[in-house]
């Protein structure tokens, strides 16, 4: 399904059943995130605040808040369909002769079908504020000890100063008055990099715009840790089937999602910089106060009837983990174009994305897991991950009860644990040095006498696969109920 825009999806959402409409007037400093943090850890609907304390306009939240709704936004009944679809585009043979290539083409041409268009007039430029200020929108204060109120779900576009390319990417943005905010964005991250490169250029701002809202594929594509080579709204394209229609802006020369609920456009000052946070975080803890960048709003555009998206984010699990999940699954097949042997991979929600990972390989020969380990640590943002475990090819490593009972019966510290050094997330508290620290590999595969152990690997217990059959169809009989 291809949603045209936010109020399309949340529409659909509604007619599930899966939108809780909450019409008592709320208050958006704490009060809608109390309300969005219960419900997200009971595995709740999408909330639709009608009624904002302060501001005539809606919040949406918790709308990614379950696997049944990300994989609904995505237009998919399971988010391993994604990845079947990757696997599909990439795996097409080298053509060696005139009809191979013939027969390449239709790949071609269904990649060039998720280009973005551009649009002359937009619903997101419905209205043009003659005094654009922040203060009307209704922004979230979410836990109380963060520095102020946090735009959460922004859609940040920048432009590469030196190729002109265009990048979207998801960064907090801190309120500091009506027309400036923070600009949270880390040193790995594109907009990070292109800030850096404006200012090697000699440039004095760089020109930003901020998107509230769009399809849900567009703004799952700003949260993808794709290469900076690939643009995130191509991507969209691809996950909606369909291109993103975008506009150009009104004072900067950067273009946005058409469909977009509001847009902020203005600049960030080169040489200035001011204090950001606190900032209750998906880590569940308070990330530090520090000098960020600053946003300065030169016009606001917006829908006639715009809705405000919101996330809020903190102790898992909440809205953010079922992103991330989507990411776990969306590229895992890109991680088997380089480590073929890999079967599956979980990034539970309890290691909040950079934490932990937990992949079960096909092993063929002696230290394939230790190989496995430093290939993930070199590809893209899985250099971020602090714990990586490797489990043989029958552990559902999506269970993981059951797979941390196969980890921790079949290490042994000393032989099964690689450590490294390297980055590390810029949300890592533990790290004793900002975005540089320690990681560790942990090989859980079952051990070969080729790796030196020299005794016989116990087999698991099970019960015969006809007896159990028998229990089955007895169970009743038993006295017990089925479900």
């Amino acid at each position: 399904m291809v949603y045209k825009n936010l109020q399309d999806f949340i529409a659909v959402l509604d007619k599930r059943g899966w939108l809780q409409k909450i019409s008592a007037p709320v208050d958006p400093e704490l009060e809608i995130a109390a309300i969005t943090d219960r419900v997200s850890k009971n595995n709740g609907p999408a909330l639709f605040f009608e009624n904002v304390k302060g501001s005539r306009y809606p919040v949406v939240t918790n709308t990614f808040g379950s696997l049944e709704r990300m994989a609904l936004a995505l237009g998919v009944d399971d988010l391993d369909e994604i990845g079947r679809r990757i696997e599909m585009l990439f795996n097409v043979p080298r053509p060696d002769n005139l009809l191979g290539k013939l027969r390449t083409f239709p790949k071609l041409m269904e990649w060039s079908s998720f280009l973005p268009k551009t649009v002359r007039s937009a619903p997101c430029q419905e209205v043009v504020e003659e005094n654009p200020s922040l203060v009307t929108l209704p922004v979230l204060k979410c836990w109380p000890k963060d520095g102020g109120k946090f735009i959460t779900l922004p859609l940040v576009f920048t432009k590469d100063p030196v190729t002109g390319q265009q990048n979207a990417g998801m960064y907090r943005m801190q309120i500091y008055d009506g027309i400036t905010t923070g600009m949270h964005w880390h040193v790995h991250k594109d907009g990070a990099k292109h800030f850096k490169k404006s200012l090697e250029k000699g440039k004095e701002i760089m020109e930003v715009a901020v998107a509230l809202g769009g399809d849900p594929a567009t703004i799952y594509a700003a949260t993808a840790p794709l290469p900076g080579n690939i643009d995130e709204m191509v991507f969209a394209g691809f996950l909606r089937q369909a291109p993103v229609e975008m506009v150009q802006c009104k004072t900067v020369d950067l273009k946005v999602p058409a469909e977009s609920e509001f847009v902020l456009e203005g600049y960030v000052d080169l040489s200035e910089t001011r204090t950001e946070g606190p900032f209750g975080d998906h880590t569940g803890y308070y990330s530090p106060v520090d000098a960020y960048p600053v946003f300065h709003l030169n016009c606001l555009t917006r829908r006639r009837n715009p809705v405000y998206p919101a996330t809020v984010v903190g102790i898992p699990p909440m809205e953010d983990c079922y992103l991330g999940k989507a990411t776990e699954r969306i590229f895992l097949p890109l991680l088997r174009l380089q480590l073929p042997e890999i079967v599956d991979m979980h990034l539970p929600f309890a290691g909040v994305f950079h934490n932990c990972a937990i992949v079960s390989i096909k092993k063929e020969y002696p230290g394939h897991a230790k190989k496995v380990i430093n290939a993930l640590w070199g590809m893209g943002q899985m250099m971020f991950t602090k714990t990586i475990i490797v489990v043989d090819d029958d552990v559902n490593v999506q269970d993981v009860p059951l797979a941390a009972w196969r980890i921790f019966n079949s290490i042994d510290p000393k032989r099964d644990f690689v450590f490294t050094e390297g980055p590390v997330d810029a949300l890592d508290h533990a790290a004793p040095l900002p975005n540089y620290g320690s990681k560790v590999g942990i090989d859980a595969t079952r051990k070969w006498s080729s790796e030196g152990y020299n005794r016989v690997w116990p087999e698991e217990v099970k019960m015969p696969q006809a007896i159990e059959e028998l229990v089955d169809r007895r169970w009743k009989e038993y006295g017990f109920k089925t479900d």
